[in-house]
């Protein structure tokens, strides 16, 4: 139950030796860098598949495009509307960009550390506060599968000048198929960066950039070139030439059968009386515009068990291993080339953990399930670049942070450079750690010191 999409399914993806195909840019190969011939063609597949005007293929993934969509749209010192849920890699573009970063926090579900949508009236809160935004950055879908209303976020970005740059990263089996929600390519957004490798069957790296900005292509290629190696993997563009294939020829056939496996295993789940499941029941609230089916939230609910807990048990019990593990809910991302036999699998464990009375329990969990909010007192790449030491986690309250601090997966930053320390995220970041979560950006070997803004 986690990435890559291709999930290892050597029936459905059969393939011989690898070295065969690992070649280099010699004569007829062409060359990623300035495609002239059978890399031009695959972009132009991917960008007939997508419905996007041009689409770049990536072998550094969705992080290489990012940060080239990013620096392609933006001039050094701009200021920026990012989604405060951002990927890493937004704020190493903002850094490398020396940026000015303004926050959008997105929805909060109720009782629950689940983020919701971005809500389409803030951002035109902010693009009106202001004015001098040059560049908006949403993440949509988010790791849970939570989609934003882009169409009517794209309309208001546009409004005000600026663009409109999406990270669609665990959205690129999206616009296949009626049941899943569509694009971002096609609902306004100026610039697109998926994985196929997160959700569709291909190599890890493998991701792809879409622009509906031909003023910006060149500016685009330039920084790709940048943040993409010179020796690219023909592996990688192997395997990505290979999935655009499978997705030309049979998506609504593995789109079709996709859906009824989920359906089936939804259905099932519905008996679940303690474990709870994350539904379109929530579409509507807290600026969730609407839910890709394929991203299967489990909630610990009213069991005895943490998030953690619950992994550990379907990983050493049921030999099931989730992608993501929190403290109170775990997450299976699933794609095409799951099996049947995989679903029935996962279905039986839940169904026998939740009947499990052992594992009942009627007690509140005290985990935290609101959004942390923090205050930026200076830019993040002053933060970066600023004198700095290291102190104990227990003396840090009030300091600048001067690194990141973030739970890993999915990677996004607890705490930015430049943001002031407080109360709140450092008890959220003690329970994580008692929780044996997965912390990164900590000192010391037992994880309790922290890198600050030197205070003179």
């Amino acid at each position: 139950m986690h990435m890559p999409g291709h999930k290892r399914n050597v029936k459905l993806l059969p393939m011989g030796n690898p070295y065969d195909i690992d070649i280099t840019e010699i004569e007829g190969f062409d060359n990623l860098h300035q495609a002239e011939g059978i890399i031009k063609q695959l972009s132009m597949r991917m960008s007939s598949l997508y419905k996007a005007e041009k689409s770049y293929p990536l072998i550094n993934g969705s992080t290489a495009g990012i940060l080239a969509g990013i620096a392609a749209s933006t001039n050094k010192g701009d200021k920026i509307l990012m989604a405060r849920n951002s990927h890493k890699s937004v704020y190493h573009a903002a850094i490398l960009r020396e940026l000015k970063p303004v926050y959008i926090y997105p929805q909060q579900m109720n009782k629950t550390s689940v983020s919701g949508g971005i809500l389409a009236a803030n951002v035109e809160e902010l693009l009106i506060k202001h004015q001098d935004i040059k560049l908006v950055v949403v993440t949509s879908p988010t790791y849970e599968g939570v989609v934003s209303d882009i169409g009517e976020i794209s309309q208001i970005v546009h409004r005000y000048g600026a663009i409109l740059l999406v990270d669609e990263a665990h959205g690129a089996h999206f616009g296949f198929h009626e049941c899943f929600p569509k694009s971002a390519v096609t609902l306004g957004a100026d610039l697109v960066i998926q994985s196929l490798h997160k959700t569709l069957p291909a190599f890890t790296q493998s991701a792809v950039l879409h622009s509906n900005r031909a003023d910006i292509n060149n500016k685009i290629e330039h920084y790709l070139a940048v943040f993409q190696s010179s020796s690219p993997s023909y592996l990688l563009m192997s395997g990505m030439d290979r999935c655009i294939g499978l997705l030309e020829d049979s998506s609504k056939q593995l789109f079709d059968a996709f859906y009824d496996k989920l359906e089936t295993f939804h259905q099932a789940c519905i008996k679940l009386s303690r474990l709870t499941l994350l539904d379109r029941r929530i579409i509507g609230q807290d600026a969730i515009f609407d839910l890709d089916p394929s991203k299967i939230t489990v909630f610990a609910g009213r069991t005895a068990y943490t998030g953690r807990q619950l992994s550990k048990i379907l990983r050493e019990k049921f030999k099931i291993v989730m992608e993501m593990e929190t403290m109170d809910y775990v997450l299976g991302v699933t794609s095409i080339c799951d099996t049947k036999e995989g679903f029935d699998r996962f279905e039986k464990a839940l169904i026998s953990i939740d009947l499990d009375s052992v594992a009942y329990s009627t007690e509140h969990k005290p985990f935290y399930t609101g959004t942390i909010k923090t205050i930026m007192d200076i830019a993040p790449f002053n933060a970066i670049e600023g004198k700095s030491e290291v102190i104990k986690l227990t003396e840090s309250c009030g300091r600048v942070a001067a690194v990141f601090i973030s739970l890993f997966p999915p990677g996004t930053p607890l705490l930015v450079p430049g943001e002031i320390i407080n109360k709140e995220v450092l008890c959220f970041i003690n329970q994580a750690l008692q929780e044996g979560l997965s912390i990164t950006g900590l000192h010391g070997d037992k994880k309790d010191e922290i890198e600050v803004v030197f205070c003179t």
